[in-house]
């Protein structure tokens, strides 16, 4: 080879080599993540496509019907759709629904979109809507959603009819329930196990499911409300509130759905995270099995009702991010009615045990809690049930076996909560005597209150269904088969640059919306 070409070759070896340098840092420049004031930032080109979330309690189960818990309904929302959902107003909407018309008191027709795929490629019909409605029967934990549906039929391939028990002023709110989603006829018939592999209709599909750590999913680009902008999605169990904080500080996640409320304000003042702050309906409380001995009188629940320093409760659990509960009831909820509360009022408290005729050291109480925030509370009311008598232990459990004591009755007392959109589902779920075994954890029962909640259901006229639940918020509130504590407000956390969160509040949001900014 002579001089001319050898020095050819050596300067396409040096242009060659400098181009691999170039790419490789350009690639390395696009993908880095870089540090300002403590905060990661995501400098990819064109945006992040990805979202890491923390979440305080692992779901028990991802199979929509088997459960109450507010952790599996965020799963939920991801997998599964629904015939109407809960917009942002606490309405309900129609989402497989493309129209529908009440042809008489107990009869409703439903038109479905067409087109819209399962996970697993099929298209819904009208035979996949009421294989799920009639096997979500089936399941005692959801029971207050469907038990108000006396039939569904197949009209043709994209209609069914509803047939209620009577007029139903619930129906359309109770569609909305994750206990109604919908999902495969075929895999109902072969026994598929829906706890585990979700197949439904939503904007995401399960990839993995590692216990106790980690839920990962994938956009599902055939989703009839269109293709997700954020195509990959893990959800990280972080129990302790803190440690979620300094996920979202490090960078190590984007998004905190339960925010450690003694840390709002840090979240606040850091100019790389945003705060949304929502008005909630869930009302937290101390449930009270109302079979226990003791627990099972009235005077004795009023007297525990009336000796918690509520104030205080929310201070040491909540920070003070929260309000005072006074009734069985979330009062921002049209029909609520504070008649028949007690306020704290410790000599009240000792007047009420003294009518009771039981002996406050003969009361029997461990109260379980699956978090720090319900612990704090704990904590407070131990504090101050001792003040009337009563020795309370505080008992940790996880969330999944939390929820299988409660439902399944085998418990004193709990901290726990209920969240509904209206009062009329608040009331069926938590108060009647059908709902034991499910969300009516107090396992409350009483006859006339139950007649009450028959005959609101059944009302369609707004005015006289709102005065049928003042009484029915009247009688519940002197029963005090929970005691109520605080409304707590909704707080979410995330990074900058996430847009389209939104809240209600009812805690619902659809991360299917957000996007990141370029």
């Amino acid at each position: 080879m002579n001089k001319t070409k050898q020095r050819m070759l050596s300067l396409v070896l040096i242009i060659a080599a400098l181009i691999g340098i170039m790419a490789a840092c350009q690639k390395q420049s696009a993908q880095t993540t870089k540090t300002e004031g403590g905060q990661a930032v995501n400098t990819a080109a064109g945006g992040k496509d990805s979202i890491v979330i923390a979440t305080m309690s692992e779901t028990p189960t991802l199979s929509p019907y088997s459960h109450n818990a507010t952790a599996g309904s965020y799963m939920n929302l991801l997998t599964y759709s629904t015939l109407f959902a809960t917009d942002m107003d606490l309405n309900p909407q129609p989402e497989l629904v493309e129209s529908y018309e009440n042809e008489s008191e107990t009869r409703w027709i439903f038109h479905l979109k067409q087109g819209v795929k399962f996970h697993d490629g099929s298209v819904m019909t009208a035979q996949d809507v009421k294989a799920s409605l009639d096997y979500a029967k089936t399941f005692a934990e959801v029971s207050q959603f469907n038990n108000m549906i006396a039939s569904v039929e197949v009209v043709d391939d994209y209609t069914v009819a509803l047939e209620t028990n009577g007029p139903s002023a619930v129906l359309l709110t109770n569609l909305c329930s994750h206990g109604n989603a919908i999902v495969p006829k075929k895999l109902i018939d072969e026994g598929h196990d829906f706890g585990e592999d979700p197949v439904g209709t939503g904007p995401y599909k399960l990839v993995e499911w590692k216990r106790g750590d980690s839920l990962t999913f994938e956009a599902f680009d055939e989703y009839f409300g269109g293709a997700p902008a954020i195509k990959n999605m893990t959800w990280k169990i972080i129990p302790e509130g803190s440690s979620r904080t300094i996920a979202l500080e490090a960078g190590e996640v984007d998004f905190i759905v339960e925010v450690e409320a003694m840390d709002a304000d840090r979240i606040q003042e850091n100019e790389n995270l945003e705060l949304l702050s929502v008005d909630s309906t869930a009302l937290n409380w101390m449930v009270l099995n109302n079979e226990k001995p003791g627990l099972d009188n009235e005077n004795v629940r009023r007297a525990i009702n009336a000796a918690i320093n509520k104030e205080n409760v929310i201070t040491v659990a909540l920070n003070g991010l929260g309000e005072v509960a006074e009734g069985e009831g979330a009062s921002m909820l049209t029909g609520y009615s504070a008649e028949n509360t007690d306020s704290y009022d410790v000599e009240k408290a000792k007047e009420y045990m003294e009518e009771s005729g039981v002996k406050p050291s003969s009361v029997e109480m461990s109260i379980v809690c699956s978090n720090d925030t319900k612990k704090r509370a704990a904590e407070v009311i131990q504090a101050d049930l001792k003040e009337i008598g009563i020795q309370a232990e505080i008992e940790s459990m996880d969330l999944a076996t939390y929820l299988s004591a409660t439902v399944e009755g085998d418990f004193t007392a709990a901290i726990g909560g209920y969240t509904a959109t209206d009062l009329i589902t608040h009331v069926q779920g938590v108060f009647h005597s059908n709902s034991i075994g499910g969300s009516n954890q107090a396992r409350f029962s009483d006859p006339e209150v139950d007649a009450l909640i028959d005959q609101a259901s059944a009302t369609v006229d707004e005015t006289a269904r709102n005065e049928l639940l003042q009484q029915i918020m009247a009688k519940v509130n002197q029963a005090c088969p929970n005691i109520p504590l605080y409304t707590a407000t909704s707080l979410r956390a995330y990074a900058k640059g996430l847009e389209g969160v939104e809240v209600n509040a009812g805690g619902t949001m659809r991360f299917e919306k957000c996007s990141w900014a370029d």
